[in-house]
């Protein structure tokens, strides 16, 4: 394929204009003869979204964006730091490259790293980039993924992040209709690498997956400002039993919690029927491995109910992972305790755990607008009680 060429005057141009609407940018192009539009507005609708999610890329003019579906699709540098580190040794191959961002972090690690990229497009795009980062133990290779893994020599670790959207575009879930299908492939999988890396769909089911796979060492589970972006399977030889890694990343800060499934379901936990003065609610990696009980035992809370996943304690926990907030009120839905307790509040902050109404339903009832410093619980206790319990941040 033609190599893209970034003369000075296209950078000068995007620059200038990286503040601008592209879809007006892209009506004058009439009026810049010598610039290649269409690449300059593929440049700065990359770097539009490169400047929060990859910011070393982004501090570089010479680095080549790709399709905005690439982009999208792409990791945050936040997760691909938070992955390399988690990894290092003789050499590396990843299987499905795409616009590499992951492969351009995890490579450091490693005396020789291949890409893998059956689009040219894309294979091309990457040999440009890794030598602007100067990544010069990266081979690029136009192939398709599971060809190349037949016929590869075997190395310390493969890295596969299978594309998770069908011929129609729509997204995926289940591991076997993601592609490559790693159950499909295991096997060589396993012949070819001491370790394997596995990034899946956050809505899969964790414990389906781990089921359907072997010799998973490793689950993490990856939240960035306590949204889940990706789940991380690590595949060992050597794995005899699973731990789950309940991660959260924001800003400098990464929180991390690790459980065993056996743990989890030999906790022992003690329910409340009336909260104490501190109400807890886990980080969204916590609550998406399941953690439910192992939480509970680690921090000496008490549960609402077996499926509210809230907690409570006399003692504030300023360690714990997760909102912490400080109780005012326990009420209910009545008209006299609406009256009550609620009226005179104007506008609160209302999320449900195990309640039969939604927060529409509740803001309906309630008359309460969104927003403002008091935080409203919609949930269960362990008697079966519905209550809303109003709080403020701890």
């Amino acid at each position: 394929m033609e190599e893209i060429n970034l003369s000075p005057d296209l950078i000068r141009f995007v620059n200038e204009h990286e503040q601008d609407d592209v879809h007006s940018l892209a009506l004058k192009s009439k009026k810049y003869p010598d610039i290649d539009m269409e690449l300059a507005i593929r440049q700065i609708s990359g770097r539009k979204i490169a400047k929060s999610k990859i910011p070393s890329w982004y501090s570089s003019d010479h680095i080549i964006y790709s399709k905005s579906l690439s982009m999208e699709q792409s990791s945050s540098e936040q997760t691909a730091r938070y992955k390399a580190a988690l990894c290092e040794g003789t050499s590396m191959a990843d299987l499905t490259g795409g616009l590499g961002v992951d492969f351009s972090f995890l490579s450091t690690g490693f005396k020789e790293a291949v890409y893998v990229e059956l689009q040219p497009e894309l294979a091309a795009i990457a040999r440009h980039n890794f030598e602007v980062l100067g990544l010069n133990n990266a081979t690029v290779v136009n192939s398709n993924g599971t060809d190349y893994l037949t016929d590869m020599q075997p190395v310390s670790m493969i890295y596969i992040d299978p594309a998770r959207r069908d011929d129609t575009g729509k997204k995926t879930v289940l591991i076997s209709d993601c592609t490559p299908d790693i159950l499909a492939i295991e096997d060589l999988l396993d012949e070819k690498a001491d370790m394997v890396m596995i990034k899946l769909s956050p809505m899969l089911d964790i414990s389906l997956a781990v089921r359907s796979m072997r010799n998973i060492s490793d689950v993490h589970i990856i939240s960035v400002n306590n949204e889940v972006k990706e789940l991380l399977f690590i595949k060992r030889k050597t794995a005899d039993k699973t731990l789950y890694h309940c991660i959260n990343i924001a800003g400098n800060n990464t929180d991390s919690y690790t459980f065993s499934r056996e743990g989890e379901e030999t906790a022992i936990v003690n329910y409340a029927s009336q909260p104490d003065k501190y109400l807890y609610e886990p980080n969204t990696s916590i609550l998406k491995a399941g953690a439910y009980k192992s939480i509970a035992a680690e921090y000496s809370f008490r549960k609402l109910h077996p499926s509210s996943h809230l907690y409570t304690s006399d003692e504030l926990r300023t360690d714990f992972q997760g909102r912490r907030f400080e109780i005012e009120h326990i009420c209910s839905l009545s008209k006299q305790d609406i009256k009550e307790y609620l009226s005179k509040i104007g506008q609160a902050n209302i999320t449900t755990r195990n309640f039969p109404l939604s927060v529409q339903e509740i803001r309906k009832k309630t008359k309460l607008k969104e927003g403002g410093d008091i935080y409203i619980f919609a949930t269960t206790l362990s008697d079966d009680r519905k209550v809303l319990i109003v709080c403020r941040k701890a």
